[in-house]
C-alpha cells in the first residue's frame, strides 16, 4: 500500500491540516455527533468498498474484539476527549500532550510485546517533542493553572493513552494478518456504535450545520482524515511498528503551523525556528535507520 516515506508523509500531511478543518466542525454541533457522523460514514464506505473489491467481511468472535478494542480507543474515547479538551486548553497544548504519544507507544510496545527500545527512538523522540514545547512556548507559558486548565490537560492525556492503546491493539491485528481496510472498517463501526451509545446515554442531541463549512469540513475529514490518513498511518503501523509510527504525531504539529502561517498569518519568532530544527532532527533519527542502511549497502 505503498512506501514508507509515502505512508509517513500522507499520514503527517493529512492529520496536519485536519487540525485546522476541525475549527469548523465546533460551535453548533455536538463534539460526540460530529465524531459519529465522521466515523460512520468513513466505515460505511469503507464497508461497501470491500463488498465491491470481493473482499470478505466475515471475522471470528475474537477478531471482532480486536476490532472493538480498537474502535473505543482510537475512534471513541480518543477523539471525544480531545475535543472536550480544547473547551479548556491551547491547541499547543493539546499538541504537546498528543506528541507523548511517541513515548507511551515506545513503552507500550516493550511492555506488552517484549519489544526492546531502541535508543535512536527514544532520542529522536525526545528531541521532536521538545521541539514541540518550543514551538508553542508562548501558549504554554501562558498557562492558567485553574481547575477547568488542568481539567484540560487531564482530558488530552486520557486522550494520549486511549490512542496509544489504540495504536498496540492493531500492531496484535497486523501479527495475526489481518487486512488492513476491514479490520479499520470494523473498528470503525465499533468506535462509532460506542460514541452513539453514550451520546444517547448522556441525552446529546443530534443536529447538523446544512452549510457549505460545515459539510465540507465533514466530508474532508471522512475521505481523508479518516480513510486515506488511517489507512496509511495503521499500514505504516504495520511496516516499522507503533514505536517509530508514532512520530508521526510529533510531526503533525508542525504541518499545522505551516497551515497556519499560510493560512491564518501566523509569525514566526526564535524558538518557532528551534523548534522546528529539533523536529525534523528527531524525525531523521527515528526515521533515517532503514534508508542509512539502504546508502550503505549502496555503497557496498
Amino acid at each position: 500500500m505503498g512506501s514508507t516515506l509515502g505512508l509517513y508523509l500522507s499520514a503527517v500531511i493529512i492529520w496536519g491540516s485536519t487540525w485546522l478543518v476541525i475549527t469548523y466542525q465546533l460551535g453548533v454541533v455536538a463534539p460526540e455527533a460530529s465524531i459519529v457522523y465522521r466515523f460512520g460514514m468513513a466505515s460505511a464506505l469503507m464497508l461497501l468498498w470491500s463488498l465491491v473489491r470481493g473482499k470478505s467481511l466475515k471475522f471470528s468472535a475474537a477478531e471482532h474484539r480486536l476490532f472493538a478494542a480498537q474502535g473505543l480507543f482510537l475512534f471513541c474515547i480518543n477523539y471525544a476527549l480531545f475535543y472536550h479538551s480544547e473547551r479548556f486548553i491551547s491547541s499547543g497544548l493539546v499538541a504537546l500532550i498528543c506528541s507523548g504519544m511517541a513515548f507511551f507507544n515506545m513503552f507500550g510496545m516493550r511492555l506488552v510485546y517484549g519489544q526492546p527500545i531502541q535508543h535512536k527512538v527514544a532520542i529522536g523522540s525526545s528531541l521532536g517533542v521538545l521541539g514541540i514545547v518550543l514551538v508553542f512556548w508562548p501558549e504554554l507559558a501562558g498557562f492558567d493553572a485553574n481547575i477547568h486548565a488542568w481539567l484540560g490537560v487531564m482530558l488530552a492525556s486520557i486522550a494520549t493513552v486511549s490512542a496509544s492503546c489504540g495504536n498496540l491493539v492493531s500492531v496484535a491485528q497486523r501479527r495475526r494478518q489481518l487486512p488492513v481496510v476491514q479490520s479499520t472498517a470494523w473498528a470503525m463501526a465499533w468506535g462509532t456504535l460506542f460514541t452513539l451509545v453514550y451520546a444517547l446515554a448522556a441525552g446529546i442531541e443530534f443536529t447538523i450545520e446544512w452549510n457549505a463549512r460545515y459539510l465540507g469540513s465533514l466530508f474532508y475529514l471522512v475521505i481523508l482524515g479518516s480513510i486515506a490518513a488511517f489507512m496509511s498511518y495503521l499500514t505504516l503501523i504495520a511496516k516499522v511498528g507503533a514505536d517509530k509510527a508514532a512520530y508521526v504525531n510529533v510531526t503533525v504539529p508542525i504541518v499545522a503551523l505551516l497551515l497556519s502561517t499560510l493560512l491564518e498569518g501566523f509569525t514566526w519568532h526564535t524558538l518557532t525556528f528551534v523548534g522546528v530544527a529539533l523536529s525534523v532532527l528527531g524525525n531523521l533519527l527515528v526515521m533515517a535507520p532503514g534508508w542509512r542502511q539502504l546508502w550503505t549497502r549502496r555503497a557496498a
